[in-house]
């Protein structure tokens, strides 16, 4: 995917996929993650999860070596039984300086449209009930609760 007629001149949408690219999307990473401890932890989950279909599309401002990942959304095809074919968003952040510019709204959209490419009849992401300025943001963006995530904390070392 490259720029969409509603990118502003200067910006593009486009995949991280060479490693120099996925470091520029570490400064955005960071605000949303930030257990991750560097570029590199980002680097070997991004490399791990690739398995799984993981891709980072981002938004970026200016070209070439020194573009910089203003906004992103990290985010696989999946399929399971309770929705079938679906797009799940894991990441969705822009930066703190950048918000307002309908970065996420953008990137909603581009995933949504990727999301119906590949045939999905859902996009779906999980936030925090306490999360309140997201859940407005998607409920702007016509996105509607379906249900509620439980989790609980096993032994188990993460990576």
């Amino acid at each position: 995917m490259n720029a969409t007629p509603t990118m502003p001149a200067g910006f593009a949408m486009r995949h991280a996929e060479s490693e120099a690219e996925l470091r520029a999307c570490w400064r955005a990473m960071q605000q949303l993650r930030p257990h991750l401890h560097d570029a590199q932890d980002l680097l070997q989950r991004v490399d791990r999860m690739r398995a799984d279909g993981y891709r980072i599309l981002a938004v970026w401002r200016g070209e070439g070596a020194t573009a910089e990942a203003i906004a992103l959304a990290g985010y696989r095809l999946q399929e399971n039984l309770v929705y079938g074919p679906f797009l799940y968003v894991d990441d969705l952040v822009t930066l703190e300086s950048e918000r307002g510019g309908q970065w996420g709204a953008r990137l909603i959209d581009a995933t949504a449209r990727i999301a119906e490419e590949a045939g999905c009849a859902k996009l779906v992401l999980d936030t925090g009930l306490s999360n309140a300025l997201a859940q407005r943001f998607y409920f702007r963006q016509g996105m509607l609760t379906g249900a509620m995530r439980f989790s609980k904390v096993l032994g188990g070392t993460a990576r």
